[in-house]
């Protein structure tokens, strides 16, 4: 597999497979949002849209970064959404990395959104597919978050060699980024003392999440992709 890591700016026309990374904190809360048990999330061009969607759908909830806001029911902390019930719920989310990231490759034929926290159901995702080149879309920070970075060479080395990749020395990296500082003196709003902690747990989740166009929509859901027979234990 020929993996290339690109920041938003530098997608200059869309893969045929992205995973779009943002491990502080889009994903992860997407992650947490379904093990909570959203249905689906939708994922939403811009503050405007997310609450024009909830005015529409007046069951759906509403998430966006930064501290609560009017017509939004959750901020995008997953120590926050840990405690909330989803069951059954259409979750829209709207970010300032994540979700534009999946917005700028929704043209790709596959794309999926991954943090740690879902990293060998999205490589095992991506080994099934066998797919000849993957782009890793690194949100963070101008494509230079090295959360992100860090996380997606994770993922990356999981979908090629299957067994026999250890996390520690990308997560450590990931702990020591800038995002994890922000998130740790609490330079960000919005955030839970648990957040770094739960965004840099590792296949804390046993699914990927799909994203794909439902109408004019571009809507993420959990997959889970059980190994094959012949797979060695990981």
């Amino acid at each position: 597999m020929d993996a290339c890591f690109l920041g938003i700016a530098e997608l200059v026309e869309a893969p045929s497979v992205a995973v779009v990374v943002d491990v502080m904190r889009a994903f992860t809360v997407a992650a947490w949002a379904f093990a909570q048990g959203a249905e689906k999330i939708v994922l939403a061009e811009s503050l405007e849209e997310a609450l024009a969607l909830t005015a529409r759908h007046p069951d759906w909830v509403a998430l966006k970064d930064g501290p609560p806001a009017p017509g939004f029911a959750m901020v995008n902390s997953p120590g926050l959404l840990r405690s909330v019930d989803l069951g059954g719920r259409t979750v829209v989310q709207k970010t300032t990395a994540g979700t534009v990231g999946a917005l700028a490759v929704k043209e790709a034929s596959l794309v999926l959104c991954a943090g740690f926290v879902v990293a060998e159901a999205t490589a095992r995702l991506l080994r099934t597919r066998k797919s000849d080149s993957v782009t890793f879309v690194v949100t963070g920070d101008e494509g230079r978050a090295e959360e992100d970075l860090a996380c997606a060479q994770y993922i990356a080395r999981r979908a090629t060699t299957e067994a026999g990749t250890d996390a520690a020395e990308f997560v450590r990296r990931a702990a020591e980024s800038r995002a994890a500082a922000e998130l740790a003196e609490g330079v960000r709003q919005g955030v839970h003392s648990d957040d770094v902690a739960l965004c840099l747990e590792v296949d804390r989740f046993p699914f990927a999440m799909v994203a794909t166009s439902e109408g004019p929509l571009m809507v993420l859901r959990p997959r889970t992709v059980l190994p094959p027979t012949d797979e060695a234990p990981v």
